[in-house]
């Protein structure tokens, strides 16, 4: 039987590239899913996987996981469409609105904590969130609850008798205990929605394991270190298209000195693949899975301890099914 794949935020950055190396990997024994919110796009992902891999079987499925009722609808074509889910890759999340410090900005890159600047975006970004149709705040719902609920949704078909199945989560080095609070899960009162939302999701999975590890369902969290995807150019959105290219030799020199800068798509999808290939019973659930490249180019995979407890992992578990309790299913 094939291996069914689902990959949310698939059409773009990081999630395509990862659906690139899959099909060069194992295309004949791939069952791969995009799951997308903007369907033109995820058109255009599936053309551009197929002109690569003719016979690759790619399904499409339409996904926001910020809204409750498209995260329903989604899981529900799952389950007709797939008799199990083998990879659930948990990749959607958004930036929105974010605000540069320009001056901080060029005082960091002339520092010596610039490569901590980048990696994190510490002291230079924050951002001004919204709220969806559910009266949830978008980042929390788009990067952690929606992924939440879909996990619970998919339950039939990520737990089934004698097999495993693996979540992945892709995280961040912006994921800061600092930027997070249990009193306010949503990060309404904060300026840093999206650390806070990506530090809930290293706790979110660890306690997911605790719960789903003796169904035979097993996660893991990434990072994919400094990648220059939509969500990086969107940090910056008005400055012009040259200066990027001006800093970009900037950033290849820093590689030499530090391995997170991998900088593409297809380096910063390098722990995602490398999990692919791991039995999730091995994985240690308190290490974040650094996509990383040497100073010649070479990409590999790292584990690092993550800051993060089982006490606080299991409130934050509580208060996320507390949540869906008050969002009734449409």
């Amino acid at each position: 039987m094939k291996t069914v794949v689902l990959v949310t935020g698939a059409n773009s950055g990081i999630g395509l590239a990862l659906c690139e190396r899959l099909l060069s990997e194992a295309a004949e024994g791939l069952q791969l899913c995009l799951a997308c919110r903007n369907m033109q796009r995820a058109r255009a992902a599936r053309q551009s996987l197929l002109a690569s891999h003719p016979s690759a079987q790619v399904d499409l499925l339409q996904l926001d996981t910020s809204s409750i009722s498209s995260v329903i609808n989604a899981a529900q074509e799952v389950k007709l469409k797939y008799e199990r889910l083998d990879y659930l890759y948990l990749n959607a999340g958004i930036m929105p609105n974010p605000r540069f410090d320009v001056k901080a900005f060029f005082r960091g890159l002339f520092s010596s904590g610039v490569t901590t600047m980048f990696a994190t975006g510490g002291g230079i970004i924050t951002q001004w969130d919204g709220v969806t149709p559910d009266g949830l705040r978008e980042v929390f719902a788009t990067n952690l609850f929606g992924h939440f609920l879909l996990v619970r949704e998919l339950e039939p078909v990520l737990c089934r008798a004698g097999q495993t199945s693996q979540l992945i989560w892709t995280s961040s080095n912006n994921a800061h205990r600092s930027a997070f609070s249990l009193e306010d899960l949503q990060h309404q009162k904060g300026t840093q929605p999206y650390s806070s939302s990506k530090y809930a999701s290293d706790l979110l999975s660890l306690a997911l394991n605790i719960h789903y590890n003796n169904q035979g369902l097993y996660s893991s969290v990434i990072c994919p270190g400094f990648v220059m995807t939509n969500l990086t150019y969107g940090i910056l959105p008005t400055m012009p298209a040259f200066l990027w290219t001006l800093l970009l030799p900037i950033f290849w020199l820093i590689r030499v000195f530090t391995n997170t800068f991998t900088l593409t798509p297809y380096s910063g999808a390098e722990a995602l693949l490398w999990l692919f290939k791991q039995r999730p019973e091995t994985l240690d659930p308190y290490a974040k899975y650094h996509s990383l490249t040497s100073g010649l180019g070479n990409n590999y995979t790292q584990p690092r301890k993550m800051d993060i407890d089982l006490e606080t992992a299991e409130l934050v578990y509580g208060k996320l099914l507390e949540l869906e309790k008050l969002h009734p299913k449409l």
